[in-house]
């Protein structure tokens, strides 16, 4: 195990404080778009499903948000309450439900992603400089 170099140490707390304050933008653009947090990272989960269909189930979400199934169940139900996402069912498994953006859902989601721009820019800026050292 190689032992931390102050420039490791330099490294790493410059993109953690890099990360962090995108985390803090993030949230505060996000609420000017009218959404909370947790609904931002929701609705760009959706639309950025990892297949490119748009759309996602709990299941997914779940696993893609780090979150328990009762969490997420309950974050989708309010932000379909809000008429941000919808529910279809599954043509091919009745047991599945996909999860899709209303035209309000995707109206605020693009609001809070384009006032980020800048803000991705810098953090991929970040990770390209960790690496720097490797």
């Amino acid at each position: 195990m190689a032992a931390l170099s102050t420039a490791d140490a330099v490294a790493v707390a410059e993109f953690r404080a890099g990360l962090r304050q995108f985390l803090r933008r993030s949230e505060r653009i996000a609420r000017q778009a009218g959404l909370t947090p947790q609904r931002y990272l929701l609705l760009l989960m959706i639309k950025g499903a990892a297949d490119g269909s748009e759309q996602s189930t709990v299941t997914e979400l779940a696993e893609r948000l780090q979150l328990a199934q009762s969490s997420v169940t309950e974050l989708v139900r309010r932000a379909e309450e809000s008429g941000l996402v919808a529910r279809a069912p599954s043509q091919t498994d009745a047991r599945v439900v996909h999860l899709t953006l209303t035209p309000e859902g995707a109206r605020r989601l693009e609001l809070a992603f384009t006032g980020l721009a800048t803000e991705r820019s810098q953090l991929r800026e970040a990770f390209q400089h960790l690496g720097d050292d490797e």
